[in-house]
Order: C-alpha cells, then sequence, then structure tokens
C-alpha cells in the first residue's frame, strides 16, 4: 500500500469516531455539572459553620441550584411612601455621584506658554451638592478649590499630576477621578 493510503471502510470508522467524541465529552460535562450542585454542612466544637464540597463526619447535605437555572434578581428599588404621614418616616437613600472627570486638561495633553496659570474643568455628574467641596491634588498637594472650573496658579514647565474628588460637608469622600498627567512646554527667549 501507498503510504497515506486508507481503505475506505477504515475512513468511514474514523470519521465516525470524531463525530462521537464530542457527545462523550458534553455527557461527561453535563455529569460534573450535576455533581458540583452539591454541597455539606457542618458546626465544629468553637461553633463555627463549614462548607465543603467533600463530606466530613456529620456533615448535612445542602443543596445548591445550577448557576444555570438561576435567574438574575432584580435590585430592589425604593417605594414612595403612600401618603405625607410617611414620608418623614421613610430613609433618604444615599446620594452618589455617578462621574468625575477631569475635562481640561486632557490626559497626556502638552500645554504651551501658559504662562504659570492653569484653567482647569472638571465633569461632574450630577452637579455639586450644596454643603460638599472639591477637593485637588496638584502634583500630590491638596488643595480646596470652588466649583467645577478653576484655576490653580504657579504652574510651570515640565511633567505635572492633577487628581480630583469631591467630600461631605463630614469629609466622607464621596468620588474621585482617575490620575490626569499631562505637560507644560514654554518657549525660549534667546
Amino acid at each position: 500500500m501507498p503510504p497515506g493510503f486508507y481503505p475506505k471502510h477504515r475512513l468511514r470508522c474514523y470519521a465516525n469516531r470524531m463525530q462521537t467524541r464530542p457527545i462523550f465529552i458534553l455527557l461527561g460535562l453535563l455529569a460534573a455539572a450535576g455533581a458540583l450542585a452539591e454541597a455539606y454542612t457542618w458546626t465544629d466544637e468553637n461553633g463555627v459553620v463549614h462548607y465543603s464540597d467533600r463530606p466530613e463526619p456529620g456533615a448535612k447535605v445542602v443543596q445548591l441550584e445550577s448557576s444555570g437555572n438561576r435567574r438574575p434578581q432584580a435590585a430592589a428599588r425604593p417605594t414612595a411612601p403612600a401618603n405625607a404621614e410617611n414620608a418623614g418616616n421613610a430613609a433618604v437613600p444615599d446620594f452618589r455621584y455617578e462621574r468625575l472627570e477631569i475635562a481640561s486638561p486632557a490626559p497626556e495633553e502638552t500645554l504651551w506658554n501658559i504662562g504659570g496659570t492653569l484653567n482647569v474643568t472638571l465633569a461632574l455628574t450630577p452637579a455639586l451638592q450644596e454643603g460638599h467641596q472639591v477637593r485637588v491634588y496638584f502634583d500630590g498637594t491638596p488643595r480646596t478649590v470652588q466649583g467645577s472650573s478653576f484655576q490653580i496658579e504657579e504652574v510651570y514647565r515640565g511633567v505635572h499630576n492633577l487628581q480630583a474628588e469631591i467630600v461631605d460637608e463630614t469629609g466622607k469622600l464621596m468620588i474621585r477621578s482617575l490620575p490626569n498627567r499631562f505637560y507644560v512646554q514654554q518657549n525660549s527667549v534667546l
């Protein structure tokens, strides 16, 4: 027989084995998933509750749901009070800022001939709340500023870093921007 020559019946047998192999692999995976859905729990002499996938003496079987059968639970939404009497008793949800970014200067931006004064603009959503303060870190030094547009003086040639954060009236951090590196260049006078 020449090399590489296979009789037709051998090719058919090989093809049949190749078609059935994925089926056996799939069945094995399904059987393993069923076995993984079982866990055990027990309490030791110190009162600590333990969980394991291996049985221990005195352990109880805990049946777990298969991850494929679980449906995500909807997040609980706060409900509005039915009337004005309950309005005073309803808990006020915690306020959160959605976004804080340094809009200007842009990350990795090179600024030319700014004369030592850096104009900074923040993008904040929602707007700054009453009693909250903006704190910026210019090259690691914290400064409290007013509003979302402000100037920083004495910014000279070189690489600089800027980061902003919002704190509430108690000093609790509400949100922080990503660090922003930018460059200042100055034309030389010769």
